[in-house]
């Protein structure tokens, strides 16, 4: 059983690499596992919220990121910086453009959750132990539930990807799940 509601929105995380071939870092199983998610939700009439990562060049925007592992990323004039190849918001969808690991910081997505009227959420993208992680932690101080699709989601490596998960787990029990449930229960969910 999942940890959400009939109020729910799946949010799209930092799912980048534009038009890179599928057998690239969101390659393999984990596209078109997300393509068949948000087939699903928007079947079911769950809201599909899209989050984009974007720098401008000079990097004036980076803030405090180029201090640990990572160097400078999600250049906007990068085509690697798009949305992947076979994802995107269609018409109606919000596209939040973000420039911390947070979905929710310094952006509107708050305010298009609560125009929503949900309470919970679905998570997937990328990577699991920083954009997603900061995003499920904030949602979580925002009173969400989540339901975090674990084989959905890409991390910077694969113990980095367990110890996020551990972590999401232990602010809620049982919201790591994998996607087939998340998408059954898609499926079942009534317009």
């Amino acid at each position: 059983m999942l940890n959400i509601t009939d109020k729910t929105a799946l949010v799209v995380v930092d799912f980048q690499g534009g038009d890179l071939p599928q057998d690239t870092e969101y390659g393999g199983v984990t596209r078109p596992k997300a393509q068949a998610m948000v087939a699903a939700a928007r079947r079911s009439g769950v809201p599909v919220v899209w989050i984009q990562e974007v720098h401008k060049p000079h990097l004036q925007d980076i803030g405090r990121e180029l201090d640990g592992s990572e160097g400078p990323h999600c250049i906007e004039t990068d085509p690697g910086t798009e949305i992947a190849w076979g994802l995107g918001p269609i018409e109606g969808e919000f596209h939040v453009k973000k420039r911390r690991y947070s979905a929710f910081f310094g952006t509107d997505l708050d305010i298009i959750l609560k125009s929503y009227g949900v309470d919970s959420l679905i998570l997937i993208g990328g990577f699991t132990d920083i954009c997603v992680l900061y995003t499920a932690v904030d949602a979580h101080a925002r009173d969400f539930r989540l339901a975090v699709a674990s084989d959905v989601l890409l991390g910077s490596s694969d113990q980095a990807h367990d110890d996020a998960l551990t972590m999401i787990t232990s602010l809620q029990p049982g919201s790591v799940v994998a996607s087939e449930y998340v998408t059954e229960w898609l499926e079942g969910v009534l317009v």
